[in-house]
């Protein structure tokens, strides 16, 4: 590309190059300095922090970016916001938002005068103060930048339904090797430009990581274009090392790709031609650690490894590099930038966009603020019919289908709620959206494509997990709602990626000027359970162990056992704010337990005696079945029903968990039960065989301080292979035989009635295995197994709070 050397006339070049010079100037003193912040006296080691730590390599290169993205904002009226992918170039951010205004505004004990100024950089990386990369404590950021990778996915959720909004991804040459950023770049093919937004990726080629140099930096030139025409971008380079040229530079072409971004959208959306474009990008090639020292102690710093962190040592063991430090900060004339109070002069200020145009003030950066209600449909509407307990049966994720196209119906016109997963909408049996709306697919088509079409409220059409996890994340943030659906095995693949969001949720919290987002809500399906052709490699129930080690105040993990469970469940979900929400839900025929009014009361307790299934009325129980998830329930039940007619004297209590953090003390978690509630349920002393969805040891972490210790959990334990449904159980140990064997095993007041019926427990199983072996399906009692209860036994509630259909928050 060819210089415009008219773009930026002499006067403001100078300007747009002091502007720089003082963010650069707040940077290096950010990380550097306690004390004396503009240098009025001879700096002193006394000056230097005790421990310096910081990332300085990215930073003047965002910096570069930031200034050039505040010229275009103004220029072209635009509304646009900063992502910051090579997340521990913190203090340009800080020192940007800071130079703008934002900063104090939102802390203004950090005030714009040299007391400010020490305060702004005595708290970098200082104890009690802000951490080293992009934070929740840094306005404008809705990207946490503690791990890479996760910035373009996320700039791509903000800007789905966001028609007006411009997204600056800058994405780290390091971060680009990550395997969520390296999908992140075919997102373009889901991008509308008549009803989105656009994302602007700036790839920041400064060369090295760590230690090592970054692979695009060492492609040619020739070959890092054709990955990235490849990848459907129109790539635009600013390369070179020279400010005033690359300033040229940098304004010619950013001037010519908001231009472009403006033609491709004024076109789609006259001609409502959503044919995919091909966006711009830039690729800018600094130097690592640009401004910086360029030798230190004889060795090279700037453009090398050596400036990715701290490029200079300021230490009692290194005195002769305090003027080292001082002659680097020097350079940046801080005289001719601030004021003698610490101000910006105001013919810098005026560069800074004003008001909600400042890109630390961008209400999509706060997305709470823009969040608005959802317009929900009444989930009665879609109950199942259960005229006694497991009369019937019905496929719980199919029923929950229904009631999400209506919500997805309802909220088409404020175009705020999408459903995401990888490929799986249809096989988590979620199909009836389609009747309302479609994938979103901005690439070709072919003959026999299915619901594909330029906007839809559906993103599933790429087959990668990190993507929907950054997508959902994205829009959330910015003030949205949704859903990610996805089978539980493979949920795993976001394990990093829930966490550092449920690190961002912790935070905010914290945050008086953080506004609450809605809640990130997975719906796992295609459960451990209900894999008999996919086998060993889809038994995976251990996202739910990965959740609960998070705060408290964050997460929910909901296990419903039926249909009318999982939609008062999900109505609960859709309706709240600031938490990560797991809901795993089968989509299987599985009985059905609960009418619609009886789940209600159920699921907005949590937890609950199940008396149409217990005969202990009136009595200690001689043992309590617990169970949570719909194939434990299943089993539990099943169980009960044949110690009920073989052993009719054995007082049984059936307990039902739909809120898993139930089982957690109340001083640990707002849902848990107090002590005197739990062993109201549990009892203090009774054996507990409990039927549980996951890994058996989770239950027994959350229920360690409780009083009652004879808890006996069977759950999935690393067993499996591709076979039926119930040998997947029977192997196990959590089908009704050996729940049965369990029972008596532990009572032994049972006696001779209790091995009698222990061994046919035991004849059962070899005839279950025999069976399979040559039917390859279960046995007919098995597959055909209906609940026998007295007419008496219904599932009617006793109580009247029917009707809120909410689950209790705290």
């Amino acid at each position: 590309m060819e210089t415009k050397a008219e773009t930026l006339a002499p006067e403001l070049l100078r300007k747009v190059n002091a502007y720089w010079r003082a963010a650069n100037y707040l940077s290096v003193g950010q990380i550097y300095l306690y004390d004396n912040p503009l240098l009025k006296e001879p700096l002193k080691l006394s000056d230097v922090k005790p421990l310096v730590v910081g990332h300085w390599g990215t930073t003047p290169g965002q910096n570069f970016i930031y200034v050039h993205l505040n010229r275009v904002i103004k220029k072209y009226d635009l509304d646009m916001f900063y992502i910051a992918g090579p997340g521990h170039g913190g203090p340009a951010l800080v020192g940007n938002t800071y130079l703008e205004g934002t900063y104090s505004e939102i802390y203004p004990n950090i005030s714009q005068d040299e007391p400010g100024l020490k305060k702004l950089f005595k708290q970098f990386s200082f104890p009690g103060g802000i951490s080293s990369h992009v934070a929740p404590t840094t306005p404008g950021s809705i990207h946490e930048g503690g791990e890479l990778g996760y910035s373009l996915s996320h700039a791509f959720g903000a800007a789905f339904d966001n028609p007006g909004l411009i997204v600056a991804c800058i994405v780290g040459d390091g971060e680009a090797e990550t395997g969520p950023l390296a999908t992140a770049w075919q997102s373009n093919k889901l991008l509308n430009p008549i009803s989105d937004g656009a994302v602007l990726p700036i790839l920041h080629l400064n060369g090295y990581k760590i230690s090592n140099p970054t692979v695009l930096a060492r492609i040619e030139h020739e070959e890092l274009e054709q990955f990235l025409r490849g990848c459907g971008w129109t790539p635009y380079f600013v390369e070179g090392d020279e400010p005033e040229q690359m300033h040229q530079l940098m304004a010619s072409i950013l001037d010519e790709v908001i231009e472009d971004i403006r033609q491709i959208q004024g076109n789609a959306r006259k001609k409502s031609d959503a044919t995919r474009p091909r966006w711009p990008m830039i690729v800018l090639k600094s130097p690592k650690g640009w401004t910086g020292p360029k030798v230190v102690d004889g060795l090279q710093i700037e453009g090398t490894f050596r400036a990715h962190q701290v490029p200079l040592l300021v230490d009692a063991e290194h005195p002769e590099h305090v003027k080292q430090l001082e002659s680097w900060m020097k350079s940046y004339k801080a005289e001719e930038l601030f004021d003698r109070n610490g101000r910006l002069i105001p013919e810098l200020a005026e560069l800074a966009p004003k008001g909600d145009h400042r890109m630390g003030a961008n209400p999509h950066t706060n997305g709470g603020i823009l969040l608005r209600d959802l317009r929900m449909p009444d989930f009665h509407d879609h109950a199942v019919n259960v005229p006694s307990p497991g009369a019937v049966a019905a496929q719980d994720t199919q029923v929950l289908g229904g009631f999400l196209r209506d919500v997805a119906k309802l909220n088409q016109e404020t175009c705020n709620f999408r459903i995401f997963g990888p490929d799986e909408t249809l096989s988590n049996l979620l199909g009836a959206v389609f009747e309302v709306t479609n994938r979103q697919w901005d690439a070709r088509e072919a003959k026999n494509d299915e619901f594909l079409a330029p906007a839809g409220r559906v993103l599933d059409s790429m087959l990668s997990e990190h993507q929907c996890e950054g997508w959902l994340e994205g829009y959330l943030l910015t003030g949205r709602h949704g859903l990610f659906n996805s089978y539980e095995a493979f949920i795993r693949i976001v394990d990093s990626m829930f966490s550092q969001h449920a690190k961002w949720l912790k935070v905010t919290l914290e945050l008086p000027w953080r506004r609450k987002i809605a809640s990130l809500n997975y719906l796992l399906a295609s459960h451990v359970w209900q894999q008999d052709h996919n086998g060993f490699t889809h038994q995976d129930p251990g996202f739910l162990d990965h959740v609960i080690n998070k705060k408290a105040d964050i997460v929910r993990v909901y296990l419903p056992p039926d249909a009318n469970c999982l939609l008062s469940v999900f109505d609960h979900c859709l309706r709240s704010r600031h938490y990560v929400n797991v809901v795993v839900a089968g989509k299987h025929a599985l009985p059905q337990w609960l009418t619609m009014d009886a789940a209600v009361v159920h699921c907005t307790e949590g937890i609950g005696i199940w008396q149409w299934a217990s005969n202990d009325q009136g009595a200690e129980p001689d043992v309590v079945m617990a169970c949570c998830g719909d194939t434990p329930t299943l089993e539990i039940l099943a169980a009960v029903s044949i110690l009920r007619e073989h052993l009719p004297d054995l007082k049984v209590r059936v307990v039902n968990v739909v809120d898993l953090m139930k089982l957690q003390s109340s001083s640990e978690h707002p849902h848990g039960l107090s002590d005197t509630d739990y062993d109201a349920l549990f009892t203090r002393d009774k054996h507990i065989i409990f039927g549980f969805h996951g890994y058996p040891w989770l239950v027994h972490r959350l229920t360690y301080r409780r009083t009652n210790q004879n808890l006996h959990v069977r759950g999935y334990k690393e067993e499996g292979t591709i076979t039926t449904a119930f040998d997947m159980r029977v192997q196990n140990d959590l089908d009704r035989f050996h729940l049965v064997q369990d029972v008596i095993d532990r009572l032994p007041q049972l006696s001779v009635r209790g091995n009698y019926l222990k061994q046919q427990m035991k004849d059962k199983l070899i005839e279950h295995k025999h069976y399979i072996d040559r039917h390859g399906q279960d046995l007919p009692e098995i597959r055909n197994w209906k609940w026998n209860g007295s007419s008496s036994n219904n599932p009617e509630p006793r109580s009247s709070r029917m009707e809120s259909g909410r689950i209790a928050t705290h």
